[in-house]
């Protein structure tokens, strides 16, 4: 293998690691920011959302998004 092979490999590990980063952090976001729900008629009302913590928390994904699409674009310009 050459080295521009061996640069686009490394290339591509780092992307594959910034995509796993970006989504285990998403996850942990959403996990904790996430607005509580009720599951079921047994389980007691959830607590009321704060109005600016809901609207900060629907920004948050959109964010997230746009950084994962940025890595899977990289990924796959260095495919071609």
């Amino acid at each position: 293998m050459g080295n521009r092979e061996m640069d686009v490999i490394s290339q591509l590990q780092e992307q594959v690691n910034t995509i796993a980063s970006i989504a285990f952090n998403t996850f942990g976001t959403l996990q904790r920011d996430a607005p509580s729900v009720r599951l079921s008629a047994s389980y007691p009302e959830p607590p009321p959302n704060d109005a600016e913590d809901a609207a900060t928390f629907a920004e948050q994904p959109k964010l997230m998004s746009s950084d994962l699409v940025k890595a899977a674009k990289q990924v796959r310009y260095l495919l071609d």
